[in-house]
């Protein structure tokens, strides 16, 4: 069995670096660096993928993208159980849910907000997406309330896969007023893994 994680410096990828080490995997890690005019991703990416995109995880020559994907694949093939709720477990919709959350509904208005300036979004559409990041942020807020994880005491991909949304986040002053929010994303950072990942891979915004 053979891992090749491609990771995009300054991006989402980082998550998978540190599934991989919360998960005890033996891997190769690829490094790709950002052009420095544009920020975008460098052709070398688009040898793995045709879509250019990170994290891009080759197994056994099998190449797989979407965080989600990647983090629900991994935990379930070389998991046993950890950082997963299994088909037939209670938790398994929630864990599910909150998977796919951070992508599918957390991160448009949060990508799209850091990116407003540089797009040149209307004062309309910045408007919109700071009242989605305010409901969404506060929902994920009360669902803390007496939680240590996403889905209760049991830390899963779902945790790994929603802390990169909070990260920026946090960068941008939104986890001050929400101190459920605030303990958590400090107790995700805080693993030794996550630390791991930000030695191998680099840090997760600009901030960092």
């Amino acid at each position: 069995m053979t891992i090749t994680i491609h990771h995009l410096r300054i991006s989402r990828s980082m998550r998978i670096i540190w599934l991989a080490e919360e998960l005890g995997l033996d891997y190769e890690l690829v490094c790709h660096d950002r052009d420095p005019a544009t920020f975008r991703a460098p052709p070398s990416l688009t040898d793995v993928h045709p879509m250019s995109k990170a994290p891009a995880v080759v197994i056994d020559g099998n190449v797989i993208v979407e965080s989600g994907a990647i983090i629900e694949f991994m935990t379930e093939k070389f998991g046993n159980g950890k950082l997963e709720h299994r088909p037939g477990d209670a938790a398994r919709a929630e864990y599910l849910e909150w998977l796919h959350f951070s992508e599918g509904t957390l991160g448009m208005p949060m990508i799209m907000r850091m990116l407003a300036p540089r797009l040149g979004l209307t004062d309309t559409a910045v408007s919109w997406m700071d009242s989605e990041l305010v409901k969404q942020l506060d929902h994920i807020e009360q669902h803390l309330e007496g939680r240590n994880y996403l889905c209760g005491d049991n830390f899963t991909g779902a945790d790994i896969n929603l802390s990169y949304m909070l990260e920026h986040a946090q960068s941008m002053g939104l986890l001050s007023t929400r101190p459920n929010l605030a303990s958590y994303q400090a107790s995700l950072t805080s693993r030794d893994a996550y630390k791991k990942a930000i030695k191998l891979g680099g840090p997760v915004t600009l901030a960092g």
